[in-house]
């Protein structure tokens, strides 16, 4: 058989194939157009609600602007800027943000996922209860709990200290940076880790449990099907767990305004801005701090997408 007459038929089939996978296309580009059009009232009033603001701030960024005297109101570019860059108070607050960050983190990861999967391995009858009792810290309002983490750790009216004799009767826990540090960072964890467990169950869910028993069959330990079938397969709740939680931990400011107002050296990047804005009545210079710090939060969510390389439309399909 010459070449021309075995490319006569494979032509005509990857010509079927063209026609058979056009209307495939046409679906989705109708999928997306319509997807578009749903979404375009929440897209305008996303942009009014969030964009205005945001372009307020950048805005006054650019202006030496205090309330105190507001004809005074003058250009200075990216002054602002340089001036906030260039001073320590942002570093230091920048560090504690980010180690507060971290911490909180790194801990609700593991014992979110731990809580996921007694949830998930939970008999019938436990479960619903089980998932109810876990969620109670996330449903109570944060600065409601973080006036009882004040009290429970005051030097006078706490009784923490009463309960870890080890610690002393005169242990001032808000009176350092390491103590206030872990009091706030154990306020954090008690409250939002139930936020982790519930993402991370919805991703243990989505784990084939074909793939599990397939593992068993083939001798693999429960380690190893943990880390070669389990965590693989819920990779994407992982990452969304992790970047909702970063962006909101890396916000931190009612904690910290309840427990410390920022004294001890555990101001953060919120704090600062609150304090510059409206304690100090700095429009310009706390407006330069808030643009900061969505720019922080922006490349902290790009590192995140980036670096899992989770394709989330795909996982999506895939756990239907």
């Amino acid at each position: 058989m010459s070449a021309a007459t075995t490319a006569v038929p494979a032509a005509a089939e990857a010509a079927r194939g063209t026609r058979r996978r056009a209307p495939l296309s046409d679906r989705r580009r109708q999928e997306a157009r319509l997807g578009l059009l749903l979404a375009s009232p929440a897209i305008v009033v996303l942009l009014a609600v969030v964009g205005y603001p945001i372009l307020q701030a950048v805005w006054d960024s650019l202006f030496n602007y205090k309330l105190t005297n507001p004809d005074a109101r003058s250009f200075v570019g990216l002054g602002n800027y340089g001036l906030i860059l260039s001073d320590p108070i942002w570093w230091q607050a920048l560090g504690v943000t980010v180690l507060i960050t971290v911490v909180t983190v790194v801990v609700e990861l593991v014992l979110g996922f731990a809580l996921a999967l007694v949830m998930n391995n939970a008999l019938g009858a436990l479960r619903p209860g089980l998932r109810t009792a876990i969620l109670i810290p996330y449903a109570i309002i944060t600065v409601v709990s973080a006036f009882a983490f004040r009290f429970m750790f005051d030097l006078t009216s706490g009784f923490v200290n009463a309960w870890l004799p080890f610690v002393g009767d005169d242990t001032d826990w808000f009176a350092s940076f390491g103590t206030a540090v872990t009091v706030i960072s154990i306020s954090e964890i008690w409250k939002t880790t139930p936020f982790i467990s519930l993402l991370l169950l919805s991703g243990l869910a989505q784990v084939p449990g074909e793939l599990q028993e397939a593992a068993k069959v083939d001798g693999a330990t429960w380690w190893q099907r943990m880390r070669r079938v389990t965590i693989p397969n819920m990779k994407a709740a992982i990452m969304v767990a992790l970047l909702f939680r970063t962006l909101d931990a890396f916000r931190i400011f009612d904690n910290i305004f309840i427990m410390t107002n920022g004294a001890a050296g555990t101001e953060s990047v919120s704090f600062l801005a609150y304090r510059q804005t409206i304690q100090r009545l700095e429009i310009g210079i706390g407006s330069a701090v808030s643009v900061l710090l969505t720019i922080a939060v922006a490349l902290i969510a790009l590192m995140f997408v980036k670096g899992f390389k989770v394709n989330l439309a795909a996982s999506t399909r895939a756990g239907r």
